[in-house]
């Protein structure tokens, strides 16, 4: 069994406590306008292009076996770029080929009370290969946290609880319709999925992207503790302001992203206040 993975980021502070190694999978049924990976979104790997950083070396012409015109994924020309401007995106690992990426940072995990985060793209839309990581990384005493969106059945959930240690959830908005014209889908098994997850007793971090002029409001805040309010408190909700990280990303795969404001200091201080965080 293999995952299609495109990234592998260790020493991260913000996918949950302590120090983590983040998994990438690759793979998202979800399109937010916003989106900071838009190269995890399809599941097949992808070559990517940054303009920008092309030197004009003709390393990668030189290179290719088909002279740029046609693309095998074969990474030779990502091989040979030395200025960076080509990047293979996605590569298959078995769990025995993963985990040992993970165990390398289990000394780091253990002074500072971090884990393995898997996130995406959507992570639970490779569940087999994900419960098996998830096992391994359990069996190997590494405290894990699953990153998702919550836009799969529940049946996934309950596949993955017993080897889950904390879930990071996002929470984008509470009006369906806007979260399907923002996000390519309504929020109504999102929402359910919350509410049943609440009741596990597991640990949940709540993660809400702050987006200019889409849920930057009290009023959104309001809505969304009304929310656990109803039906349970998480432990952690957290405030993410909006970036524009995945622009370059997405001109790289030869497309535009929709730009939003970045919510001001102050205003993100105000929408804090609503949860008294």
């Amino acid at each position: 069994m293999k995952g299609m993975i495109f990234d592998i980021q260790r020493s991260s502070f913000v996918d949950g406590p302590g120090i983590r190694t983040t998994v990438f999978f690759k793979g998202c049924n979800l399109r937010c306008a916003w989106c900071h990976n838009p190269e995890s979104q399809l599941h097949a790997p992808q070559l990517l292009f940054y303009k920008d950083k092309c030197k004009g070396c003709g390393k990668c012409l030189e290179k290719c076996p088909n002279k740029l015109e046609k693309c095998e994924l074969c990474g030779k020309c990502e091989l040979y770029c030395m200025a960076e401007a080509r990047r293979l995106c996605g590569k298959e690992y078995t769990a025995e080929e993963l985990l040992p990426e993970i165990l390398a940072d289990k000394l780091f995990f253990e002074t500072s009370g971090g884990g393995v985060t898997f996130s995406g793209g959507e992570c639970m839309l490779q569940l087999d290969f994900l419960c098996e990581i998830l096992k391994k990384c359990k069996e190997n005493g590494i405290q894990t946290a699953v990153d998702t969106a919550g836009h799969v059945p529940y049946t996934a959930f309950e596949r993955v609880l017993p080897y889950t240690d904390i879930f990071l959830y996002d929470v984008k908005m509470m009006d369906g319709e806007k979260h399907k014209a923002y996000v390519g889908a309504d929020n109504a098994l999102i929402l359910k999925n919350l509410a049943k997850l609440l009741q596990t007793g597991k640990r949940i971090w709540i993660r809400v992207p702050v987006i200019g002029g889409v849920n930057d409001t009290e009023e959104e805040m309001l809505a969304i503790r009304a929310f656990f309010e109803k039906h349970g408190q998480p432990e952690k909700i957290e405030l993410l302001p909006y970036h524009a990280m995945g622009e370059s990303k997405a001109l790289a795969m030869g497309k535009t992203q929709q730009r939003f404001a970045v919510p001001e200091k102050e205003k993100i201080e105000r929408l804090r206040a609503v949860f008294s965080l």
